[in-house]
């Protein structure tokens, strides 16, 4: 599967691409605004691809078809994963990347980036990417199949830097599990910058700019 994608670019010969993969129920205009709102002027520009989920049945939406990377198959507290169905947009994700390189943008130029449900994939995907990331930015979401990531993480990525950022008063994952998350990943020894902004599951002008900071401090 090709996934369709949105595309912008903030300068005519970017330096960088950042892949950036909306939460459930989106699509790929959610984070437009977003990428907009950031100034990588300073290291040459960005390339934004902003992918379409496929649709599925959502589960705990009572199997309403709608565009998800994978199925929530009960509660929040259940923590049961639909692992073929993050493996197989593990792999969507990691074409995306493939086609990145194919258009001339060095692996170690890409980013990462999503929320919610993105965030679990730019995890799963990014940790395991056989070539060294620019970074990974993972916004109000967790750590996807954290049982086998010490197993499967890729040693070119072994320090790449991750940006985690989530709402404190998130009602849709809660700040636990996702600080469960970034402890569980600065264990295995990742450099993880760690944000929490008086929010819900969302996005705010204060992320946008601690975002837009880190990745011109990855992205020199």
């Amino acid at each position: 599967m090709t996934l369709e994608c949105i595309e912008l670019q903030s300068a005519p010969q970017p330096s960088a691409s950042l892949i950036v993969l909306h939460g459930l129920g989106a699509d790929g205009n959610d984070f437009v605004p977003v990428a907009q709102a950031l100034d990588l002027s300073a290291v040459g520009g960005a390339r934004f691809v902003f992918p379409h989920a496929p649709t599925r049945p959502v589960t705990i939406n009572g199997g309403y078809v709608m565009r998800a990377w994978y199925d929530i198959l009960g509660t929040p507290g259940a923590r049961i994963e639909d692992e073929a169905g993050l493996r197989q947009s593990q792999a969507l994700v990691e074409g995306l990347i493939a086609r990145e390189r194919e258009r001339g943008m060095p692996a170690q130029r890409i980013v990462l980036m999503g929320f919610s449900q993105g965030c679990a994939m730019t995890l799963l995907t990014g940790l395991r990417h056989g070539e060294r990331l620019a970074g990974l930015v993972g916004l109000s979401g967790y750590l996807p199949l954290a049982a086998t990531t010490a197993a499967e993480r890729s040693a070119a990525n072994a320090q790449v830097p991750i940006f985690l950022a989530h709402g404190a008063h998130d009602p849709m994952i809660a700040l636990e599990r996702a600080t469960a998350s970034r402890d569980a990943l600065q264990a295995l020894g990742y450099p993880v910058q760690w944000h929490s902004y008086p929010m819900a599951h969302e996005v705010c002008m204060e992320e946008i700019a601690d975002l837009n900071a880190w990745l011109l401090q990855v992205l020199r």
